[in-house]
């Protein structure tokens, strides 16, 4: 009705009042007031479970201190909890899966030696000598008379002496040092009198109480030491083979290959024969001539469709030694190695020896495993990545690695190659080492074997393993071959065929089967065994378990750290301006305050500065009670200073 009568005297609608804020508005950034406030907040409305009692019984303490502990207690389990799953993931543990696949296989490169090199004509002249030293030393140092064997005619034991460096001695065991006063070690000199004396004076001597060996030295023979053997056997073979990679490393080329049909009489795979374009040849220092079949140098590789004994590789060979080496290998037969077509052939490694006048039967069956690289596992590719120079140009496997380690090392050390493993073609002027060029080769070859199988080179460790590896495991059958009733006509066969002739025809010929026993193959593969996916399913499992929450309150805890955060700064802050920008403290802050203009503040933070002003009151409510009534509650912490006030500084 006041409104009415307003209007009817022409003075139009009165000024509506200032819309003031209510408790329920919020504005666009606003924070608790304190700690206190905010855990309330957070406790009343989060969706972690038990949160809630922390604040429900405020007239309980009992019960609100048990919740206290309780909710802490589960938290802590549950980060412990998150510690293991982390450690656990970041181990990087691997799950091994095993598939069985059928299909047709590649047949496997095989490789078959002689067992034993044959007397090449251009160093025949230099073995035979060597054999002759040989048979004087075995009569000096045994009295067993070999000269009968080799039919040769053995010279005198002083010019004997002078041909050949390194002689083989017989030392006497010296008796364990007493421990108060430890005898000094022999000089290389007093050893060599020593030897030479029991070797003329007193030749019986118990076997228990000697050894035998040979002296190497250094360049200029400041360092020597006897590489010795307990037993004979193996210290003459060890000192002929010495000499024999001395002789063989002076050859301009590798001898002249044994003809195939002079060591192979039979060859056939899957029923058909087989052809020059099945095998290629390469010669071994120890071995001979040696032969591989179905390797990656052949126009077409071998497939099995079938398994069984007639769908492989069968072979019959030559094993007489009418031609070998006695002192070099005591053992007759063949020797044979299953391998993959780019991976080379280590007849010591993976080899076996064949029994003449059996015939062997090998099963095969394929295996490939596949390893988890990087942080799961310390395996290489291709090997590009490993601190070592492929000397074989072939598939990096771990042993060619580790015998280019060695030949790198022995080239850097002792400035010649070892003739058992090949030289680097990138480096010129590397020749293979022998005492006439490299005089002390042999003393410094053995003390760097030494490190290497003590693992001071560090080979085996910078050679790792490589990823993917396939691997033929082998079974082996034997049997009489041939028989009793059928032996003449075979061996007859073989006469006229392969002008066979031996007199002993049972230890001269060998056969070989090689088959795959069947066609299914085992594929082992590493997998992860935590991955990212099980990793966050754990974590989710374990903050279910714990707090019957999920990822949102997870969100949630964030959101309280943060404002724990942002209310700390504020509050800091604003201890730091009331105590250096107060009006009160001197000239500067009153006059920064003074300036600051008090329209630039939002409303919400100083409501009474929507006051209006004492110089223009208002028409319905004059004077200043009006802003008393509309005034704020004092600034939460939000608030970035005092509000200015109406009258000024």
């Amino acid at each position: 009705m006041k409104g009415d009568k307003r209007d009817e005297q022409g003075l139009g609608p009165e000024p509506a009042a200032p819309q003031q804020p209510t408790a329920e508005e919020e504005a666009l950034v606003e924070f608790h007031r304190s700690y206190r406030e905010l855990f309330q907040f957070f406790c009343s409305n989060t969706t972690i479970h038990g949160a809630i009692r922390l604040v429900c019984s405020q007239h309980n303490r009992m019960k609100t201190a048990f919740w206290a502990v309780l909710w802490l207690c589960t938290f802590g389990m549950m980060y412990w909890q998150f510690g293991l799953l982390f450690g656990e993931y970041f181990s990087y543990p691997v799950s091994l899966n095993i598939n069985l696949n059928s299909d047709k296989l590649v047949f496997p490169a095989v490789t078959v030696c002689t067992l034993n090199p044959y007397r090449y004509p251009e160093i025949k002249e230099e073995l035979g000598e060597l054999d002759r030293i040989t048979a004087q030393t075995l009569f000096d140092l045994y009295k067993y008379n070999f000269s009968n064997i080799l039919a040769a005619h053995v010279r005198g034991r002083r010019d004997l002496r002078e041909t050949l460096p390194h002689p083989l001695q017989r030392l006497r065991v010296p008796p364990p040092p007493s421990p108060p006063s430890p005898p000094s070690p022999p000089s290389p000199r007093r050893a060599r009198s020593a030897t030479s004396s029991l070797r003329d004076n007193n030749p019986q001597v118990d076997r228990k109480d000697w050894k035998i060996g040979f002296q190497l030295c250094n360049q200029n023979k400041s360092d020597c030491f006897y590489q010795t053997y307990s037993s004979g056997v193996d210290a003459v073979r060890e000192w002929y083979r010495f000499h024999y990679i001395n002789i063989l490393s002076r050859l301009p080329e590798p001898p002249p290959s044994l003809e195939l049909g002079n060591f192979i009489f039979a060859c056939r795979f899957n029923q058909a024969s087989c052809n020059q374009a099945n095998y290629s040849h390469f010669h071994h220092p120890m071995y001979g001539n040696c032969y591989t079949f179905n390797d990656k140098n052949t126009s077409n590789l071998w497939m099995s469709s079938m398994p069984g004994i007639s769908n492989g590789l069968s072979l019959v060979l030559r094993t007489e030694q009418k031609d070998f080496i006695p002192l070099l290998s005591t053992v007759t037969g063949a020797r044979v190695m299953v391998h993959g077509q780019d991976e080379p052939a280590f007849m010591d490694d993976g080899g076996f020896n064949l029994r003449p006048g059996v015939e062997t039967s090998i099963s095969m069956r394929k295996e490939a495993l596949d390893r988890l690289g990087g942080d799961y596992g310390d395996c290489t590719q291709n090997g590009s990545d490993v601190p070592v120079k492929n000397l074989y140009h072939s598939k990096y496997t771990q042993q060619v690695c580790i015998r280019s380690c060695f030949q790198q090392s022995m080239i850097t050390q002792c400035g010649c190659a070892y003739i058992l493993y090949p030289r680097p073609q990138d480096v010129q002027g590397v020749e293979y080492c022998n005492y006439r060029k490299h005089s002390s080769w042999g003393y410094c070859y053995y003390k760097l074997r030494d490190s290497f199988s003590s693992d001071r080179l560090g080979c085996f460790t910078k050679c790792r393993k490589p990823c993917s590896v396939t691997s033929y495991k082998l079974s082996a059958g034997y049997s009489r071959w041939p028989s009793v009733t059928s032996q003449d006509w075979v061996f007859e066969m073989l006469s006229r065929q392969n002008n066979y002739t031996i007199k002993n025809k049972r230890n001269g010929v060998a056969k070989l089967n090689i088959f795959f026993r069947e066609l299914n193959y085992r594929t082992n593969s590493e997998s992860p065994s935590v991955t990212m996916v099980t990793l966050l399913s754990n974590l989710g499992s374990q903050w279910s378990l714990w707090f019957g929450s999920s990822v949102l309150s997870v969100v949630e805890m964030a959101e309280l750290v943060f404002d724990l955060l942002v209310i700390t700064v504020l509050m800091l802050l604003r201890r730091f301006r009331s105590r250096y920008w107060s009006p009160g403290r001197g000239r500067g802050g009153a006059q920064e305050v003074a300036s600051t203009a008090a329209a630039s503040l939002p409303s919400h933070l100083c409501p009474h500065l929507a006051c209006p002003s004492l110089s223009q009151p208002s028409l319905s409510q004059p004077g200043p009670a009006s802003c008393e009534a509309l005034a704020a509650p004092p600034p939460a912490y939000a608030s970035l200073g005092p509000c200015p006030s109406l009258s000024g500084p």
